[in-house]
């Protein structure tokens, strides 16, 4: 078999460099996506603790990108995160690059997940069960959509390379926010709400894997 000569085979390349292009952008989807699949736990109940609110740790507050950030109480969460939904245009994205639906409690036990569908969209989480596994009340007070914003640019590279399964540990503080424009963002300081203004708004100063 005669292999091409290396001219002959850089002309070919031009020649479809849309389909070598296309080849490598599949290479590329492909590897991002095995990378961020998500994860699918043992059953089991991974995370036993309730999330803490406390006293908010600083009175005064601080400017964070244009905005003015008011610290409402301290945080901190162990939980699993349910489903991640990434945003890059929305009126919020300028603080907030992604929202996590997190779960702990009998909401972090994959028997119970199994039976239910979850998924984000336009800054709210669902779910659905054709049967409840565990009474609609709890799934209320075990999960919550959590707006992520993160400290510093090394936090918010932690938050993107998270999958949905991952069992974590975030601490920081629920927070209020307003824009120049006078837009305003504000943490739900309860576990217990549902619907709008229900979804925790986080400063995240801190952020492991379990």
């Amino acid at each position: 078999m005669l292999l091409p000569e290396r001219d002959e085979l850089w002309d070919w390349l031009k020649s479809r460099s849309w389909l070598v292009l296309l080849i490598i952008a599949a290479l590329v989807w492909g590897i991002h996506s095995w990378m961020t699949r998500p994860l699918h736990p043992a059953p089991g109940i991974l995370v036993s603790e309730e999330p803490i609110q406390g006293p908010p740790p600083v009175t005064e507050p601080w400017t964070f990108r244009d905005h003015t950030i008011l610290s409402l109480a301290s945080f901190d969460l162990h939980g699993r995160i349910l489903a991640k939904e990434r945003y890059y245009f929305d009126r919020a994205s300028e603080l907030s690059p992604v929202d996590f639906a997190m779960g702990w409690g009998r909401m972090s036990d994959s028997s119970v997940l199994d039976q239910l569908k979850i998924w984000q969209d336009d800054r709210w989480y669902y779910w659905s069960a054709s049967r409840l596994p565990i009474p609609e009340a709890e799934i209320n007070s075990h999960s919550a959509n959590m707006h992520m914003i993160p400290a510093n640019a090394h936090i918010k590279n932690q938050l993107l390379d998270l999958r949905a399964g991952q069992v974590i540990h975030i601490q920081g503080q629920l927070i209020q926010a307003e824009g120049q424009d006078r837009w305003k963002w504000r943490s739900s300081l309860s576990r217990t709400d549902t619907g709008d203004g229900a979804c925790e708004v986080i400063w995240v100063e801190t952020v492991e894997t379990q």
